[in-house]
Order: structure tokens, then sequence, then C-alpha cells
């Protein structure tokens, strides 16, 4: 039975080892969230963004880690072109009045995002609407830049079902510079949507682009589509400070919990779990609770006879032995009253008989026995001698009774 419970055990711990290899070799899951933070090397982060600007432009470049409205607000020396790449991009009304006062002296703001705030487009004009791909399984978006000086091809987007496009314009002041299209199945007409347009705004200018993923790693690495990401930066100027916001973005700049170190690393996760289920085991197996001994209590002693005989020594001791002699007198016929069942208020012939027969004792030893109490009653002085007759003589009575004589 105990081999066969070993057996079990075995087979299930290889079963558990088996798991957790399958688990190990399994490959990584792609995470697909759009964080777009510089240090993230998801397909939806920035990291080779940054190392871009930072070789492409490494005396011009700022790291902004701060929002707008405390940079611009706290410094006003900073000049440039404020760069914002995100998902989505929302400004505080204070913060937005403030990057476009900013603007208004001489700067510009790139900013790349799916979609916009409502006051930034009343500002500029501009009304946004959703571009749906309902055509083919895998959905394909066409992106290109209308300027042909930047000899860009049409580039191609396969992960989205819809993107976001300009739908007006304020034809009068606003350049555009990017478009996007899909193809229909219905007809060959191939309506172009613009997703890119620079706008003057005072002294500076506001760039905006519906389509933050092309600054995004998986699209830079893929094919060639970083000569189209090259052709948007190029929009940036070739002078002046360029701020890299690093503020307003969807995934966590920097972790604050130590865990993070663990869980991202493979080999540092799993340990961490191999750690949590051998505490487990240990709590299964060793936490067990155990048998304690179990103290050995012994029993109260029956202190009666102790008593018994502390107080006879003290009466014995103050020589009363008159007093002894009456509690001897009358625990016997106590005795008689409960263990032989007879009445002792008239202590006769008869009462004498019966008792001898009840108690196996012989008459004359009975009779005997209640002469010398009769003696030691009338008595005021009584001896040694007489009462350790009395004893003597109970004692013997009380023998025959238990049938030990």
């Amino acid at each position: 039975m105990v081999k066969k419970g070993w057996t079990y055990l075995l087979i299930a711990i290889i079963a558990i080892g088996g798991i957790f290899l399958l688990e190990y070799n399994k490959p990584k899951q792609i995470n697909w969230f759009p964080s777009y933070v510089s240090h993230h090397k998801i397909p939806y982060g920035t990291y080779v963004l940054n190392e871009l600007m930072e070789d492409f432009f490494p005396s011009r470049l700022s790291q902004i880690h701060k929002p707008p409205f405390e940079l611009l607000t706290r410094n006003d020396t900073v000049q440039g072109t404020y760069f914002f790449v995100n998902e989505s991009i929302t400004f505080e009304e204070a913060e937005l009045n403030t990057l476009l006062d900013w603007t208004s002296k001489g700067n510009s703001v790139f900013i790349a995002s799916s979609s916009f705030e409502g006051r930034l487009l009343d500002t500029l004009n501009l009304e946004q609407t959703s571009l749906y791909n309902e055509s083919e399984l895998k959905p394909h978006f066409y992106h290109q830049l209308v300027n042909p000086n930047l000899k860009s091809k049409t580039i191609t987007f396969e992960k989205d079902y819809y993107t976001m496009v300009f739908d007006k314009i304020d034809t009068l002041n606003t350049v555009v510079l990017g478009e996007v299209y899909v193809h229909s199945d219905s007809t060959d007409v191939i309506e172009k949507h613009i997703n890119m347009i620079k706008q003057p705004f005072g002294e500076g200018e506001i760039i905006l682009s519906t389509f933050p993923k092309a600054f995004t790693n998986y699209f830079i690495l893929k094919d060639e589509n970083r000569n189209y990401t090259a052709g948007l930066l190029s929009y940036l100027g070739t002078e002046g400070p360029i701020l890299m916001d690093n503020f307003h973005k969807s995934g966590k700049s920097f972790y604050t919990s130590p865990m993070y170190l663990f869980l991202n690393t493979k080999e540092f996760k799993w340990a961490y779990y191999l750690a949590l289920i051998g505490a487990l085991i240990y709590v299964i197996f060793e936490g067990k609770r155990k048998q304690r001994a179990i103290p050995v209590v012994k029993p109260l002693k029956n202190q009666t006879l102790a008593f018994t005989r502390t107080i006879a020594n003290m009466y014995y001791e103050n020589k009363e032995q008159q007093q002894i002699t009456q509690h001897k007198i009358a625990y016997f016929l106590e005795y008689i009253r409960t263990r032989l069942h007879l009445p002792t208020q008239k202590l006769d012939t008869s009462f004498l008989r019966t008792l001898a027969v009840r108690s196996n004792n012989s008459l004359e030893d009975v009779e005997a026995l209640f002469r010398l109490i009769e003696k030691l009653q009338s008595k005021s002085q009584i001896t040694d001698m007489e009462l350790q007759d009395l004893n003597k003589k109970i004692e013997a009575f009380k023998a025959h009774v238990d049938g030990k004589q």
C-alpha cells in the first residue's frame, strides 16, 4: 500500500514537471497594447522611434516627462517643436490654452493621435469621422504622403478595421499632408480621405496626424514603412529644439513595483512561481496539525481518608477519647442503616439476631459488640485500650459483612 502511494506521488510530480516545462518553453504571447512609451519594445511601443530621434537629432532632442502646462508656464524661454505621439491625447482646458498660446509665438506643435478633443478641432475648424474597411476579411488601409518631394511610396497597414480621418477642414488655412484610402469591391473608384494636415496658428504652426501607429516599433520595422515615418518626421523642421513628450502616454513610463522585474522576465517569473508552489506544498504536507504529546494528568487523590485520620489524630492527641467513641458508635450505626438496611432505634434481641444473619457475623460476636457499645456509652471516661477494643470489634464486624473473614 505504501509503495502504491509513492508511485502515485511520483507520477504526480512528473506530470507537474512536464506541465511546467511545456509552459516555460511556450512562445511568449505578443503584447499588442498601444503604450507608445519610449522604452517599450512591444509592437506598439516607440523604442525604435526614440532611438532614431536620438541618432538623427542628438543635439536638438529633449525628453520631456512633465505635463506641457507645467513646462511652458514655468519656463518662458522654451522654444521649438513640441512632439506628441499617443493613441489618444486629451488636454485640459488650461493646458490647451497654454499650448496654443506658446504655438502662436512662433513655435510648432506636432500631434499624432487617432482622435482629438473637441476644443482643439473647433479652434482649427476641423471635424473627424471613422473610416471603416468592410470589404475584406483582412483589413487593408493604404497610407500615402501628398508631397511628391518626399518620394514616399504608398504603404499598407493591416491591423485595424477602422481609422480616423478628417471629415471637414478649413481649406483656406489648411494644408493636406497625408491621405488614406481603402479598396472597394463594388466600385473601382478610390475615395481618398485626409489623415494628416498642417495649419498656421499665429506665428507658429500645428501639425495633426490621425495615424499614430506610424511611429510604433511594429510599423517602422515592417517592410519599407520606415520611409513613410521618415516623411512624417521631416515636418519637424531642420532647426530648433524638439520637445519629445513622455507624459501623455497610454502605458506607464516607469514601474514602481519591484514585482515588475520578476513578472516581466521569463526566468525570474518562473522562479517566483516555483517558490510559491514550493511554499504551497510545504503548507500542505508540513503545515498539518501535528498531534502534541498528551500530558499525563494525575487523578485527584481522595483526601477523605487522610482528612478523617487528621481529625482522629487531633482528637486522640487531645485525649478526647469520649468524643471519638461517640463518633465511632454514631458512624457504625449509620453504617448498619445504610449498608444492611436495618433501623437502629431499638437495639433489642430481635434486632441483634437479624443483624447477625445479614452481616454474616455470629450472634455471640454481635451481642459482645453491642454490650461493649452500651458500656462505653454509659461511661464518662474512656481509656485508650477500651477505644482500641471498640475499633477492633467494629472492623472485624465490617470484615465479615464484606466477606473478608
